[in-house]
């Protein structure tokens, strides 16, 4: 989790990739709307394969027993 840093300085204090300016909600709207890893990767050379599966486990992490479930009720 040390490639994942959260700096007042930088985006307002939104934890980003270490030694960018690229967040972590970022990579992951990428990647949920369709980019691959290849992609990212080819798009933003200084971040690493390692760096995007960071981003994944910290969001995980933050979720970690939070249940955010949006219902739709029947009628």
């Amino acid at each position: 989790m040390n490639r994942i840093v959260s700096n007042p300085k930088i985006l307002g204090g939104k934890p980003v990739i270490r030694g960018t300016r690229l967040s972590v909600e970022f990579i992951l709207n990428r990647l949920a709307s369709g980019a691959s890893e290849k992609e990212i990767l080819e798009n933003y050379p200084r971040i690493t394969l390692e760096d995007i599966h960071a981003c994944l486990a910290f969001a995980a992490n933050s979720l970690k027993n939070n249940i955010n479930i949006e219902l739709e009720f029947e009628k």
